[in-house]
């Protein structure tokens, strides 16, 4: 393999020559083998960075602080990152030490080495452009970073959110096919009044829906960044002003409407708007599992369960028992809405482990907030077209539960009492008869009053008083 030779603070180290890399990322990939997950791995962390890159080379020049030629080299090597290429060149693990150094250094030698290329010199002739020189002009790991992670934490949002606006369609969808359906509503695993299984597929939507404005609630708090505040916050090595006018740059370059932090020293030691974020992704999580358990109990059986809806099946479930199909759609979102949870967890004890100005763990928030992100959208789509869209209504077993059911007894207790209507409930509990034919043997309702109190015009909604 031809390489070629790079220095810096420790020495001399042979770097691929085909790199566009330099010695950090190299030393930094030695050094960090932990996750397997490269920061490529996050293409919407990888535009972020470049924009932050290009944005403070604008900046640098508006300043007196870069000449044209370099800036111009510099920003198209951003825009060429930042539309996907040379992402395989971004290897360091997204596990590191530092507070993100080895992540800024990646994106530091890329962009000079890519810029270089631009302006006709070879990788590595740094005395031409320089990673650290000019490409990280104004700026510290710990301004640049935190941003970057900001900006890329609200593109993975962008991705994620039309695949659950897209699930939350698919049950709605359903709510209005199942709309006629009338089935029993349970508490506590228990029978308890009747409702339409739209009604029960409408709440999931509406459940859903709200999230989608919560995580847009939590990109808002992330457009508040502390670029120009370098090292800790003081703006050391910037010009006057730097930092508002950087912040705008870049918000012009990103699409979106960021602003700089009040007061950089504490927003450069603050993790708060990420645990925020989890905190919500947390919550959505939680949401989707407990969905998925409601779907794995409504399909359970399919003859001994409650097999009130069919999920389609997708693959035989068992190696020794013949014709068994699993609900594994549901139980993969499931699996997906732990490990979110756990994530989250994660997230608050890295936010916790700050000192003094600055939090090292950085690294480890925004690997988390960017994974549960990509997997929510993987699991909801894979719920949404694996599983919703092809459920379907077994009306029988419905109607069926409603007729043998107990709980019907609710709605006749305005008419016959409590007292008659827990008495016929334990009776028809103890005997096996409906609860409609007692009441019609003990001369307590007509059969027509019956049927109009137990009809679905009179059990699904509060009714009007009568004047």
């Amino acid at each position: 393999m031809n390489t070629r030779s790079e220095h810096d603070l420790l020495g001399d180290l042979d770097v691929p020559e085909d790199a566009w890399y330099g010695i950090q990322t190299l030393r930094a990939a030695t050094n960090f083998a932990i996750t397997g997950v490269p920061i490529s791995h996050f293409p919407e962390l990888i535009q972020a960075l470049a924009q932050v890159k290009q944005a403070s080379a604008l900046t640098n020049r508006d300043f007196g602080l870069l000449s044209q030629e370099k800036t111009d080299a510099i920003v198209s090597a951003c825009e060429d990152i930042a539309s996907g290429l040379y992402h395989d060149q971004f290897i360091v693990d997204v596990i590191q030490g530092g507070a993100g150094t080895s992540t800024n250094m990646n994106a530091n030698e890329v962009i000079a080495n890519v810029a270089l290329a631009k302006l006709g010199h070879g990788r590595g002739e740094y005395r031409y452009l320089h990673p650290n020189d000019d490409v990280n002009r104004s700026q510290s790991t710990n301004d640049a970073y935190p941003t970057a992670a900001c900006l890329g934490i609200q593109f993975a949002a962008d991705n994620f959110v039309p695949a659950l606006a897209s699930l939350k369609a698919a049950l709605e969808d359903k709510g209005r096919e199942f709309a006629h359906i009338l089935k029993m509503g349970r508490t506590q695993l228990q029978d308890a009044v009747p409702m339409t299984l739209g009604q029960e597929f409408d709440a999931f939507a509406v459940n859903l829906g709200e999230d989608i404005d919560r995580i847009r609630e939590a990109c808002a708090l992330l457009c508040e960044v502390n670029l120009g505040g370098t090292a800790i916050g003081t703006g050391i090595n910037t010009p006057d002003g730097y930092s508002a006018k950087v912040v705008a740059r870049l918000a012009e370059v990103s699409g979106k409407p960021l602003v700089p932090a009040c007061n950089l020293v504490e927003a450069t030691s603050d993790m708060g708007a990420f645990v925020f974020f989890s905190g919500i992704l947390k919550r959505l999580a939680i949401k989707l599992s407990k969905m998925s358990n409601d779907l794995r109990l409504l399909s359970s059986g399919p003859r001994t369960g409650l097999g009130e809806i069919q999920l389609p099946p997708m693959q035989p479930g068992s190696s020794i028992m013949p014709g068994k199909v699993n609900p594994v759609i549901p139980e993969a979102m499931n699996q997906t809405a732990y490990q979110v949870i756990a994530a989250d967890l994660a997230v608050t004890l890295a936010a916790e482990a700050g000192q003094l100005q600055l939090n090292a763990m950085e690294p480890m928030i925004i690997y988390n907030l960017l994974n549960s992100l990509k997997m929510l959208k993987e699991a909801c789509q894979m719920l949404e077209h694996r599983c919703i869209r092809g459920i379907i209504a077994n009306e029988q077993a419905c109607a069926a539960h409603v007729e043998n059911s107990i709980g019907i007894i609710t709605a006749l207790v305005p008419h016959i009492g409590y007292s008659n209507a827990s008495r016929i409930a334990h009776t028809a509990l103890m005997t096996g008869s409906t609860v409609k034919a007692l009441i019609i043997d003990e001369n307590l309702m007509s059969e027509s009053e019956l049927n109009f109190l137990l009809s679905p015009q009179s059990m699904l909604a509060p009714q009007k008083a009568v004047s």
